[in-house]
């Protein structure tokens, strides 16, 4: 049977030292900043508001600091009062902070579904990748359309590092596309062993 084709982003399973804890820290989105940002896409410290994040784009030459689950702005402009989103999309706050909850342990694993470019293969283990967005993400749910770029995988120079396959009977097919890989950040601003 295909694996269906149902991207999620980055979806935390645990981490690669042997802890099942998920880590999130807040972090700030500045305000009326233009990009959507979904529940399971790559963030990063974005360079032209320092301190602020914002969607890592794929081929990005910067390093993640992890994985968007969600928002508070501590007063929707359209109402005055506290509004918890997971995902994000452009809003002009008067008062108070965009405040962003992001998985940023370097350690943390993920499942992302593979692209529809190329195949699964065992050999994919243990090489890395781009993401690649060939959905948009949900306004409805909220979810991301990050999928894991298969065609990119080689050994070096990639965002995120395949250690496996998920067990989800749906999405693990290999030799064919849409596989569900288990990975991890290759590139990430708080890893200091790179």
């Amino acid at each position: 049977m295909a694996n269906i084709d149902a991207p999620f982003g980055l979806r935390p399973i645990g981490n690669t030292v042997g802890s099942s804890d998920f880590q999130m820290t807040e972090y700030l989105i500045p305000d009326n900043e233009a990009t959507s940002i979904f529940q399971g896409d790559p963030v990063e410290i974005d360079d032209n508001n320092a301190g602020f994040i914002d969607i890592q784009a794929a081929v990005s030459n910067e390093d993640g600091i992890g994985v968007f689950n969600g928002c508070l702005i501590e007063s929707d402009p359209s109402t005055g009062k506290p509004k918890f989103s997971n995902f994000y999309s452009q809003t002009n706050i008067t008062q108070g902070k965009i405040k962003a909850f992001v998985f940023d342990n370097p350690y943390q694993r993920f499942l992302i579904q593979g692209d529809s470019a190329t195949n699964s293969a065992q050999t994919d283990v243990g090489k890395v990748a781009d993401t690649v967005a060939t959905h948009s993400g949900s306004t409805t749910t909220g979810i991301s359309g990050i999928e894991l770029d298969v065609s990119d995988l080689a050994a070096t120079d990639g965002q995120l590092r395949v250690t496996g396959f998920t067990g989800d009977p749906d999405n693990n097919e290999l030799g064919t596309t849409h596989t569900n890989y288990v990975v991890f950040f290759n590139e990430h601003a708080y890893n200091h062993n790179e």
